[in-house]
């Protein structure tokens, strides 16, 4: 299968940009966004220049971004191997899903967890890839419910390499606003702003498209969305 195949696979053209939007929403989510601030503090070690503060951005993602892909590519080989086809496994995976998205409306509080960053004051860019590390471990509880999410989107899609596809797109939803911020674009920084203001809105709108995606599992109905992409591009190729 050539990389074109493998992008216009109906089953990833469906899950990428819920994948994406579940980086967007782990970003916006009350335990990350207050904390940006700090994040750069720490992985740029000192005042320092711009340029010194992206690339401290930069190395913080490809940390946490390692981890959640090698996440990805081990729940892309599960299905694999265990068959998530399987009817049986797929109302469990979407059951799931729901509990992620009933969990970030508020309910099951056991599982609403947030962790406080314990580290010296200034880690540096050396620091930098071990505290996105440290971020994609130590957060677990928090990011959870999204992360979670993709991974069953990962595991449905039986292919590791897409899997990995798709807690790279996860990845890049929490990075790339990260990044932004890092550089200073000024839209960015605004709607950050707009977000703290409007978070328990975006965290409900969140956690409704997850029960949505987990009931469209459950019941097959995902499937039958994925045939469907994949009859709509099926006469088309990607030329990479």
């Amino acid at each position: 299968m050539n990389p074109g195949e493998v992008i216009l696979n109906g089953s990833l053209l469906a899950a990428l940009p819920i994948s994406l939007l579940a980086g967007i929403l782990t970003f916006i989510s009350p335990c990350v966004l207050p904390l940006v601030p700090g994040y750069l503090g720490y992985v740029s070690g000192t005042a320092g220049s711009r340029g010194r503060v992206v690339l401290g951005a930069l190395l913080f993602v490809l940390g946490f971004t390692a981890v959640f892909v090698s996440l990805g590519v081990l729940a892309g080989t599960a299905g694999l191997i265990f068959l998530v086809n399987n009817p049986w496994i797929q109302v469990v995976l979407g059951l799931l899903v729901v509990v992620f998205g009933l969990t970030m409306i508020g309910q099951f509080g056991f599982l609403q967890q947030t962790l406080k960053l314990n580290l010296s004051p200034r880690v540096g860019l050396l620091g930098a890839p071990l505290l996105g590390v440290v971020f994609a471990v130590g957060w677990t509880p928090c990011i959870g419910p999204t992360l979670s999410a993709v991974l069953v989107l990962a595991s449905d899609s039986s292919d590791p390499l897409r899997g990995g596809i798709l807690a790279t797109a996860y990845s890049l939803g929490i990075g790339i606003p990260f990044l932004l911020i890092a550089m200073g674009v000024s839209w960015a920084t605004a709607s950050v702003s707009f977000v703290k203001r409007h978070i328990r809105t975006f965290n409900l709108i969140g956690g409704w498209l997850l029960i949505l995606i987990g009931v469209l599992i459950a019941t097959g109905l995902w499937n039958r969305f994925v045939t469907f992409i994949q009859e709509v591009t099926a006469g088309y190729e990607l030329i990479l």
